[in-house]
Order: C-alpha cells, then structure tokens, then sequence
C-alpha cells in the first residue's frame, strides 16, 4: 500500500490511522466535513493530503488513486435509520469506481447481547436494538458488494481525539475539575480499545491480502471496571471530587431534550451485560495485537486532552 483515504479523519479512530499509515510512509488522503480540524490535526504533514468533504457528495472524486479506501466515518445516532445505508452505499461505490479496497471499522453492536462468553467472528450474530439490525445490514451490503473488503469489530474506544464516547464524557469533566459522571455501574468490567493500539492492528490487516473478504476482532487490553479505571485516572491527575454514577434513567431523562441521549438508551445495556471479543483469529492468522496497558493509555489521553486545552496539541 502506497495510499489511503481515511473518511473520518478527524474522529478518534480516523485521526489514529492517519497518524498510524504515515508512520509507515504510506501517503495519506484525510477526509473529513471539518477543514478547520484537518488543518489542525494534519497541516504540517508532509505525507497528508486534506480533504475536505462529504461521503453524499463529493467522496469517489477524492479517492485520487489511494488502493484502501478506511471508513472510519460516524453519523450521529438519531440519522443512523435514514442515512446509514445510503452512506454505506456510497463508499462501497467509490470503491468499485476507483478501483480500491474498503476497510470498514465497526462496533460490537451486530453481536447482540452477551451469552457470557467471549465472541468470536463465527459466532451467529442476533442483534435485538434497531442499531444492532442496521449493523449487522451493512456487513450484509459489504458481503454482496463484491468489492474486496474487511471489517472490524472494535470495543468502546478511548484515546486521543476519541471525543463523544463515554470516557470522554468522564475525562472532560475531570480535566476542567468539575464534578465528573461515569455511565453504568462502577463495579462492573468492560472492555476498551486504545484508538492508536485498533489503528496498528487495523493497519497490519489491511496490509495482508488474505485478511479480505472476512471479519474480524480486535479487542481491548482486558476487562476494567469504573473503579479501576478511576483509580488510574485519580493517582495521574489527583482528582480528588467524588464521581457520581451516570443511570438509565439519568439518562432517559436527559433524552426527553437531546435526540441522541435519547438513542443513546438502547444501547444501554452493554453497560449492564457487557460484550467481550475473542482475538484468537486475529494473533493466530495476523500476530500479537497491540494491547497498551490502561494505565499508560489513560495517561497519553490525558496528556493530550490538556495540550488540547492549551492549544498545543498537535
């Protein structure tokens, strides 16, 4: 690979693969709706090209000879009915008009709900959310799309630039030393993925050929619950403030005013009965997954969200 085009550069994941493929010389196409992000993020890099754009519009003319098209591209939960297939779609088209291979990154939630038991990529998939249903589709129009394609399923992500997830929800309150939230229960384990740590192994798989036309799982570190998580967080920053519990019905309250709370609901219950992914596939057919411990991960997160405070982040 020589070339790629990122949609979504500017997200946590999407920014990480940039960062990642230049690292190893590959030349980059960022494409994202924000120029002013991209010119933030990328301006300096010599192996960059920014992009700005919309997948509707204007995304097969930017592919510009990139071989691996990455889809890291998010739509807020209240369009993902209406949009996401049609926004699947047009990837999958800019694809097949320029040639390229599709890496997909996803979420857990075609999974379903947890049997108690890692799940691996052979496993059935029964989703019982509506957004479950819309994911488990997409995969479905990856399979019949007859372009050469591979998708991840990732846990939550944290990390640098990994914003609107439930841990930056937590951190932003925690930098500002404000009174923080923690969603769902503190005393129960999930499972989270360093963005830099999903980029390499994301990376390494679309580098390798026989990697296509399949699914794939790249789990976390390991399980780690609230408390855990907190106490790493307390003994780098000393956050002293008591950090109270974010419930579903806090939650469902708030979505009688914010369309995306509100969707935010359904998912809920992978806060109750989280899912965890086996990577066995993936270490015997690819390698060791990069896996940063939570402590070193939180505090690189950390250090970057207050750079990012002072405007010094790069």
């Amino acid at each position: 690979m020589k070339k790629a085009l990122v949609i979504g550069a500017t997200g946590g994941m999407g920014s990480a693969l940039v960062y990642e493929l230049i690292e190893r010389g590959i030349k980059v196409i960022a494409f994202a709706r924000n120029e002013r992000k991209l010119q933030r993020f990328f301006g300096k890099e010599e192996l960059v090209t920014i992009q700005k754009g919309d997948v509707f519009h204007n995304l097969s003319s930017s592919v510009a000879g990139a071989e691996v098209i990455f889809h890291a591209g998010a739509l807020p939960y209240d369009q993902w009915q209406e949009k996401q297939e049609p926004f699947m779609e047009c990837i999958i088209k800019a694809a097949k008009e320029n040639k390229a291979k599709l890496v997909v990154v996803d979420n857990i939630y075609a999974y379903g709900r947890s049997k108690g038991e890692k799940v691996r990529e052979n496993d059935e998939k029964s989703p019982h959310t509506k957004k479950g249903k819309i994911r488990l589709r997409l995969e479905h129009l990856l399979e019949e799309s007859k372009v050469p394609y591979l998708l991840a399923h990732f846990p939550d992500f944290y990390g640098p630039r990994a914003e609107n997830t439930q841990i930056d929800y937590l951190l932003q309150s925690i930098i500002k030393n404000k009174k923080a939230m923690f969603v769902g229960n503190q005393t129960i384990k999930r499972e989270y993925i360093y963005t830099p740590d999903g980029a390499k192994a994301l990376v390494e798989l679309a580098l390798c050929g026989e990697a296509y036309g399949e699914t794939w799982n790249i789990p976390g570190y390991s399980g780690i619950s609230g408390d855990e998580f907190l106490s790493y967080i307390r003994e780098y920053t000393n956050y002293q403030k008591r950090v109270g519990t974010a419930t579903k019905t806090m939650i469902r309250l708030i979505g009688i005013f914010d369309r995306n709370m509100k969707e935010f609901i359904e998912m809920f219950y992978l806060n109750e009965v989280p899912l965890f992914l086996d990577g066995t596939k993936y270490e015997h057919k690819i390698g060791k997954i990069p896996r940063t411990p939570y402590k070193e991960g939180i505090k690189q997160t950390i250090d970057y969200m207050k750079r990012e405070k002072t405007g010094n982040a790069s």
